[in-house]
């Protein structure tokens, strides 16, 4: 159940979020949306991909933590195992009211609100602690970076550029998976687009991204060990 009302200093002042079980809430999530502003964090330790809604035909960028619905092959021992936590995951349980005014929200129903526990988000004086700014930033940084991460999935499509991945693994425990619904850069076309494109996607700050992505693609190696790991 969820329940979003506006963040009020004088109805919420003694409530608090407990980080750890907003990271425990994500223990379930194989992948989940991610912005251009993340790429350079997020390939540290994740393969950064592309997913196509079967309804729509959206596609949308994703960083992938595990190889099937519900694996998240960096949750171990009730902790996250990695130094970047993706921004999804770490802005919850707030969100942005649909209103013009773009009103920080909470979901006051949500297991990670307490008063008990966790970070404060108004002082004794009902002023914002630097933990609720931080989660402003956030929201902030989603906010910008879902259009423009959007804008940069329409250049990719517009150059035919998105081309469907196909993974077969197999285990140490000699478990063969076939991982189908992810997609990646087309390096062959890539390299075969005129300089001019090549010049206009530098200009428009997509080559870093384009490129990142491509070299996150290693990380699905990471991910098979981390997977044998847990079959030891």
């Amino acid at each position: 159940m969820t329940r979003l009302v506006a963040l009020n200093s004088a109805a919420h002042r003694h409530l608090r979020v407990d980080q750890a079980q907003v990271l425990a809430q994500a223990s379930r999530l194989n992948l989940l949306p991610v912005v251009l502003g993340e790429f350079l964090k997020l390939c540290v330790h994740y393969p950064v991909v592309l997913t196509k809604n079967g309804a729509t035909g959206q596609f949308s960028c994703v960083a992938l933590f595990g190889f099937e619905q519900h694996e998240n092959l960096f949750w171990k021992q009730d902790r996250w195992d990695a130094i970047y936590v993706p921004l999804q995951v770490t802005r919850q349980p707030f969100f942005l009211g649909d209103d013009q005014d773009r009103v920080v929200c909470i979901d006051t129903m949500n297991p990670a609100v307490t008063q008990t526990q966790g970070e404060a988000l108004f002082d004794e004086h009902g002023g914002e602690t630097a933990y609720l700014q931080g989660v402003k930033q956030m929201l902030a940084a989603l906010l910008d970076g879902e259009e423009r991460t959007q804008q940069f999935v329409r250049k990719l499509l517009a150059l035919e550029l998105i081309r469907p991945m196909r993974l077969e693994i197999e285990f140490a425990n000699r478990q063969k998976l076939q991982v189908a619904g992810l997609y990646t850069i087309d390096e062959a076309r890539l390299q075969a687009i005129p300089a001019a494109t090549i010049a206009e996607l530098h200009a428009l700050e997509y080559l870093g991204p384009i490129y990142t992505m491509l070299a996150s693609l290693g990380h699905i190696y990471s991910l098979v060990q981390r997977r044998n790991q847990c079959l030891v």
